[in-house]
């Protein structure tokens, strides 16, 4: 992949967490690429976060809204993109049932704003080998499963939050400008990502820092949500792949091929962490404090990829323990 002709290409929420490290993955194995990082720099996307791709590869960051539509129409005339990986979105799903209008700017207007500058730059039926716009959504769009079952490609959606919401609101769109106008796009609809950089309001980040100040570990319910995590590493690699490789107009699903409930991964979160920091077993989970369940909390999510491994050989590569270690000492280093 590396022969390939150089492409410019903005990266949006690429100061964020998963956006950050596709940015660092690509600078240093596409150096040749010129990436636009746009981010609005709010509570989630921090200048830190891109730290490890000073001085490598060929990228600059812009701080401004996807839903400017003049800075976006300015940044596609003055860098010639012929490529945009779209990952800019609100996702914490109690912040969208706190407020929604802010969700649905961002996720559905921010994603018709890059959706129209796009078609008015490349053109109604534009080449898929010269220009692609790829959209990273997420699985919650399916909604919720029963014990058994995974969701795939063609599973009918059924979004229970505000956030999922506006998320199968954008996927809609991007389907219907392909349809429409046959702008070359792709999706991906991943799994939970955990690793390091994620900004700690995601379950495994809000329970490794209440470990480190001695506070309690809330975990809705009975902590017998069922999710399936993937490692932020393999979820840019399944990126990549998609990116050059995917059919045009198509969706692929991504996961961990990872199930643990809530319960059992803040146990194993624990266990991490005292052995981490030499304490001795079961004193992290004493720290567990079961709360208030979340209004609508979806029951499971679990993700077939046999799509994305068929066509494009991709496959998460991560040990759980291993990926789980790597971000308990990003967020607590050993003393």
């Amino acid at each position: 992949m590396n022969s390939r002709p150089p492409r410019s290409i903005l990266v949006t929420g690429g100061a964020g967490f998963i956006g950050s490290h596709a940015v660092e993955h690509w600078v240093k194995t596409y150096p040749e690429d010129r990436l636009v990082v746009l981010d609005k720099l709010t509570y989630a996307g921090h200048v830190a976060n891109l730290a490890s791709c000073n001085g490598l590869g060929k990228w600059e960051l812009v701080q401004g809204d996807i839903c400017d539509a003049s800075l976006v129409g300015d940044l596609f005339s003055k860098h010639q993109f012929d490529g945009v990986l779209h990952l800019a979105a609100e996702s914490h799903v109690d912040r969208s049932i706190a407020n929604p209008m802010e969700f649905v700017q961002t996720n559905v207007v921010g994603t018709l704003c890059l959706l129209n500058v796009a078609l008015q730059a490349w053109g109604e039926h534009a080449d898929r080998e010269r220009y692609l716009f790829y959209h990273i959504s997420t699985d919650e769009v399916y909604g919720s499963l029963g014990p058994e079952g995974l969701f795939s490609e063609t599973t009918a959606y059924d979004p229970r939050s505000p956030y999922s919401a506006s998320k199968a609101a954008s996927d809609h769109l991007v389907r219907a400008y392909h349809h429409t106008y046959g702008l070359p796009v792709v999706l991906s609809n991943c799994s939970n990502n955990y690793g390091p950089r994620q900004y700690p309001e995601k379950l495994i980040p809000v329970v490794v820092q209440a470990l480190a100040e001695g506070r309690s570990i809330p975990v809705y319910g009975a902590g017998a949500n069922v999710r399936d995590w993937l490692y932020v590493g393999d979820h840019v690699r399944a990126m990549e792949a998609i990116f050059h490789r995917g059919r045009n107009g198509e969706t692929y699903n991504v996961g961990g091929n990872n199930e643990w409930n809530n319960l059992d991964l803040v146990r194993l979160l624990c266990r991490v962490y005292d052995q981490l920091h030499g304490r001795p077993d079961g004193t992290g989970e004493a720290q567990i404090a079961f709360v208030t369940d979340r209004k609508g909390h979806d029951l499971r999510y679990a993700i077939d990829a046999t799509k994305i491994r068929n066509e494009l050989g991709w496959t998460p590569k991560t040990n759980f323990e291993e990926g789980l270690l790597q971000t308990v000492r990003f967020y607590s280093p050993a003393i």
